[in-house]
Order: structure tokens, then C-alpha cells, then sequence
């Protein structure tokens, strides 16, 4: 585990702390011929040797850095066929991810990876699933009836609403699972205030009391969510 641990820290380090934007701006521009990807890789060869401190994993650590050098030559041929280009981003991370554990598990890899496995706990996950996209689904036809009633307002981010909603729902199952209820009430209390210049503004009732019950109801589903998964009913 610890081994998996340094060769991580390295890749943060390296991929985040130590490579300058326009050293990634370089790159996009000039791909294979940019003397920042050369940079890099050495950066990433340097850091991993100093952290692990031990030349007999010279081999490993030069396995390491190849396939970081071809992932990253892969990213920047492919990226201008994405439009979102947050999409090559997380598949290279996860691609550096896959070697780094390789690397790190080599012998027993198989078996680490099936013990992973057997150790998932997975009325969590489905918990954690249910208080996503599912709930979102859920709130928007509970509510159907109430949003057709109130005027939409265009300068919000598309799908903003939803994707708060989620992480606000997470946070609250996270939090009721470990048994922190002061820090729900404290994100209902932070909610509130960043709402009230909006509601100020509008000086609709309907609006208030339509995000009164959103709120209400999407903190409601992830308190059931963590009450059935508690009760080990899951």
C-alpha cells in the first residue's frame, strides 16, 4: 500500500504542483516536439526516484514514466477531437491511475484487485446512486407541477439546480452516516443565506415557497437514504 501511496503522491505532484500552465499550453501547441513534455516526464522520473529511495525499483519506475510519456503523447493528438475537453483530461488521470496501480501491485495484482472488490460495500453505493441522478429525477416530477408555474430565469448555468441538488444531497447523507447533524443544519443555514438575494430581488412568494420545498424535499431523500442504509435495510 505504501508503494502505491508514494508513486501517487509523485503523479500529483508532478502532474498538478510542478507543471506550470504554460508548460501545458506548450504542449497542446506543439505536441511531441514540446521541450516542456520532455521537462515533464523528467520531473515525473526525478520526483518518483526520490520518493521511493530505492535504485532496485529502477526498472518499475522507467516502466512508469514510459507509459506516462505515451499517455500523455496520446492525450494531446486526441484532445481537439473532444469538445468537452474535460473528457481526455479524466481519461488520461484514470489511465495513470491503471499503470501506477499495475506498478504498484505487480505480483499480486489479481488478488489485490479481486480483495478490492470482495470489500465493496455495496448497499453504500447504491445509496450514494440514489441520492444522484435518481433523486434528481424524482424531485423534477414531484415538483413538475409547481415549476410550470413559476417564470425561469435565463441568466442561471444550464442544469445548475440539478447538479447543486446532488452535491448538496451527498453531503447531507455523508454527514448523517457519520452522525454530524449540526453540519446538516449547517448547510441548510448556508443555503439559505446564499438564496435570500434572490428571493429579495424576485419578491416572488411562489418562487420562495417553490425552493422551500425543493430544498426541504431534496434534504428529505438523502435523510431516508442514510436512515434505510444505517437501519441496514439496504
Amino acid at each position: 500500500m505504501i508503494l502505491f501511496t508514494k508513486l501517487f503522491l509523485a503523479h500529483l505532484i508532478g502532474d498538478f504542483l510542478l507543471q506550470p500552465t504554460r508548460w501545458v499550453i506548450h504542449k497542446e501547441a506543439h505536441k511531441i516536439r514540446s521541450k516542456y513534455l520532455y521537462l515533464h516526464i523528467l520531473v515525473h522520473f526525478v520526483l518518483t526516484m526520490i520518493l521511493l529511495w530505492n535504485l532496485s525499483l529502477w526498472f518499475w519506475v522507467v516502466l512508469l514514466i514510459l507509459s506516462h510519456y505515451l499517455i500523455d503523447v496520446a492525450k494531446l493528438y486526441i484532445n481537439p477531437w473532444f469538445k468537452n475537453k474535460s473528457i481526455p483530461f479524466f481519461i488520461d488521470q484514470f489511465l495513470h491511475l491503471l499503470v501506477i496501480y499495475a506498478c504498484a501491485y505487480t505480483t499480486d495484482v489479481v488478488t489485490h484487485t479481486l480483495t478490492l472488490v470482495q470489500q465493496i460495500d455495496w448497499s453504500l453505493v447504491t445509496a450514494i446512486v440514489f441520492v444522484g441522478f435518481p433523486s434528481s429525477i424524482i424531485m423534477t416530477k414531484l415538483l413538475e407541477g409547481m415549476a410550470n408555474k413559476i417564470a425561469l430565469d435565463h441568466k442561471s448555468l444550464p442544469n445548475a439546480g440539478k447538479y447543486i441538488g446532488i452535491i448538496e444531497r451527498l453531503f447531507v447523507f455523508v454527514f448523517m452516516i457519520m452522525g454530524r447533524w449540526e453540519v446538516i443544519g449547517l448547510l441548510i443555514t448556508a443555503k439559505s443565506v446564499f438564496r435570500f438575494n434572490d428571493l429579495k430581488e424576485s419578491n416572488s412568494r411562489k418562487l420562495t415557497e417553490y425552493i422551500l420545498i425543493g430544498t426541504l424535499l431534496s434534504f428529505g431523500l438523502a435523510i431516508i437514504a442514510g436512515i434505510i442504509y444505517k437501519g441496514g435495510l439496504l
